[in-house]
């Protein structure tokens, strides 16, 4: 394993553990088995690792990736679905601790824009994927695509919160059911006539 890998993986874990607020990058270098100046090597600062936890580290979103024209569009929502369900299930515990701290999270969103990062790109990237899918006439081409996108992750993030706030860090992951009727409902809004 490299000294990066083994960076990401204690990161990731006391990310999971502590919380972004709460997670050092001294604590992550000692975690690692590394001094503080190894990890700089590896990485800028705090963010730029975090992101790359959030991308190679985290189940689904960062790692779904669906082609416009490419199977159907049905199947393409369930797995950016049940991508989305999964990330911001794991997500939570991570970057939840955020909220209760204002000036973090300013100093967080500050810091995270610098890298063409933060929460807005996964619906815009969705939404670049059912522009896609309009321009090819299978969405409809009265559909919304910026709405669709928001609609596709608030649901699955308020799902991940509702799931996390009764079961904390542990709670169980969606079922593909509650992925498969979150995809049927949103596939009769952007199906063509």
């Amino acid at each position: 394993m490299t000294t990066r890998d083994r960076i990401l993986d204690a990161a990731a874990e006391l990310m999971r553990t502590r919380g972004i607020v709460r997670t050092t990058t001294k604590a992550i270098a000692q975690a690692a088995g590394f001094s503080e100046a190894t990890l700089y090597k590896h990485f800028r600062d705090k963010e730029e690792l975090l992101l790359h936890v959030l991308g190679e580290r985290m189940p689904g979103f960062g790692r779904v990736k669906v082609t416009p024209g490419d199977g159907r569009v049905e199947d393409n929502l369930f797995q950016l679905i049940r991508g989305s369900l999964d990330f911001y299930r794991e997500a939570f515990p991570m970057l939840g601790s955020l909220l209760s701290e204002p000036l973090l999270m300013t100093a967080h969103h500050t810091a995270i824009s610098r890298y063409g990062a933060g929460p807005g790109r996964p619906v815009e990237r969705i939404a670049d994927y059912f522009r896609a899918e309009q321009g090819l006439g299978r969405v409809a081409a009265d559909a919304d695509p910026d709405a669709a996108a928001a609609l596709l992750v608030g649901a699955c993030f308020q799902q991940a919160f509702l799931r996390y706030y009764a079961g904390g860090a542990a709670a169980a992951p969606a079922s593909d059911e509650v992925a498969t009727a979150l995809t049927r409902t949103l596939i009769r809004a952007v199906a063509p006539g």
